[in-house]
């Protein structure tokens, strides 16, 4: 239990841990759920939001019982087992029309993997757009950066499946720390029939051995090279996808990148490259290139706004026949703060709660339960001392710098500076007071780490999760309040 509800008692916190929802929701017992059909029940009061500044934060008190193991009363006397097959046939008939819904509402709106199809593809049409324009019109190379979980690479894929519906050969790869520019490149050559090459004419031993342009290049090249049997390219265009490019660690990398994004647009090469990372800017990904500008056009991925949050939502409502109440979808939209993929997580885990108390309308308190729930698993997959650390007394004390240190590196990499924090918490305390606040929580088990750099010092949660867990915990109690 995350967001512990006013005038609850222990008993019906207790069923709420355990999946259910308020009175208002109605949720069923186990015997009538067995013959009861879904219904669309009245949704719930709205909760006011007190519009509190990060000052006025007060440790929620419900975070002392994120830890506390209870034994769940809805828990089955038989041995669980899945109830549709691995290819999505229920085997449960008596189950059938609920599981089927639940199927189609991880299909539409399922957080644990990107959108790979334009059928489920909302809130991002202007990006898309944005990029294609970039690509067909301006024969740019294109870099698209933003916060994690902003959908760069739901778009990488549907722009991908786009390209190949207009013929281009795309090409997809996701970088990593130990990503060399020859190993990259020359899979991505593997991959480009010989075909398209100017020089190899059809019918020829060459075309019919069904050759690659790796084949063509060089044992040790670089970017020029590259460059130069790209130019070759005739007959088709050819996008290669670099995804995840802020991963990349080597500073070499990088360079060559740059070089060969000039080379390739010095020599009207019929390649082009999209770059899509996590960075606040473009300098940051892309790193200081001015030679390379003029051919690279930066494409930021902003928060999504409520309206496309709501087309979101309603790919959800078509796919699984179910009708999210407003109340719900603006909770939905609070609670993800622009994030599609924290829309699509709770939009999902709201429509299962509805799904599971057979009712066909999501509801403010399914919602609520959706960002209960959210908040357990990510508490859950904190390491123990970092669940210990949030409960002593001295981050009761410095929650609402906690919080404002959370929102101030919520972007890019994460880092912050104290003089950040301050802006955020605006409780007229300076930079040395809150560095010093920030320096108590640094330490090899605890909730901050710290790097001092060109003579200044930016902090860093250790766990990612802590900033989420963080984040939601307070929306939740501020709208409780």
């Amino acid at each position: 239990m995350i967001w512990k509800r006013r005038g609850k008692s222990p008993e019906t916190d207790a069923a709420i841990d355990a999946g259910s929802v308020d009175d208002q929701s109605k949720a069923t017992s186990p015997e009538r759920a067995e013959t009861n059909v879904m219904t669309k029940s009245p949704s719930a009061q709205p909760m006011p939001s007190t519009g509190l500044s990060v000052a006025g934060e007060q440790r929620p008190s419900f975070l002392d019982r994120l830890w506390a193991s209870s034994n769940d009363p809805m828990r089955a006397e038989t041995m669980p087992r899945f109830i549709a097959s691995a290819s999505d046939e229920v085997e449960n008939q008596g189950e059938g029309v609920l599981m089927r819904r639940r199927i189609a509402l991880r299909d539409a709106i399922g957080a644990s993997q990107p959108v790979t199809d334009r059928e489920h593809f909302a809130g991002r049409h202007d990006a898309l757009r944005q990029l294609i324009d970039a690509v067909e019109q301006q024969r740019l190379h294109v870099v698209v950066y933003g916060e994690r979980g902003i959908g760069k690479t739901s778009l990488m894929h549907v722009f991908a499946d786009t390209a190949r519906e207009a013929r281009y050969l795309v090409l997809y790869g996701s970088c990593g720390t130990e990503t060399h520019f020859a190993n990259l490149f020359r899979a991505f050559a593997a991959r480009i029939p010989r075909i398209y090459h100017r020089a190899v004419v059809p019918n020829s031993p060459e075309a019919e051995a069904g050759d690659s342009f790796d084949v063509m290049l060089p044992p040790t090249f670089g970017p020029r090279e590259l460059a130069e049997l790209f130019s070759d390219v005739t007959g088709t265009r050819v996008i290669l996808i670099l995804d995840e490019y802020d991963r990349v660690t080597d500073a070499g990398f990088r360079r060559d990148v740059a070089e060969l994004v000039k080379n390739l647009s010095d020599r009207a090469a019929r390649v082009q490259l999209v770059l899509a990372g996590v960075a606040q800017n473009l300098d940051e990904i892309l790193g200081y290139a001015p030679s390379v500008r003029r051919n690279i056009v930066g494409l930021p991925m902003r928060p999504m706004t409520p309206e496309e949050v709501r087309d979101m939502v309603g790919i959800a409502e078509s796919a699984a026949d179910l009708e999210y109440a407003d109340a719900a979808t603006r909770l939905i939209t609070v609670m993800a703060g622009g994030s599609p993929y924290l829309v699509r997580l709770l939009a999902h885990h709201a429509g299962l709660a509805a799904i599971d108390t057979r009712s066909a309308i999501v509801t403010e308190a399914h919602a609520t339960t959706a960002v209960e729930r959210v908040l357990t698993e990510w508490n859950a997959s904190l390491p123990r001392r970092v669940q210990q650390s949030l409960s002593r007394e001295d981050a009761r004390a410095k929650w609402p710098m906690l919080i404002a240190a959370a929102r101030a590196g919520s972007a890019g990499d994460g880092l912050f500076t104290a003089e950040e924090v301050v802006t955020e918490l605006e409780d007229g305390r300076n930079a040395v007071v809150i560095e010093q606040e920030l320096r108590s929580f640094v330490g090899p088990n605890d909730l901050l780490e710290a790097e001092a750099k060109e003579g200044e010092t930016r902090f860093r949660f250790r766990y990612p999760g802590v900033s989420a867990l963080l984040l939601m915990s307070s929306a939740m109690a501020r709208l409780s309040a």
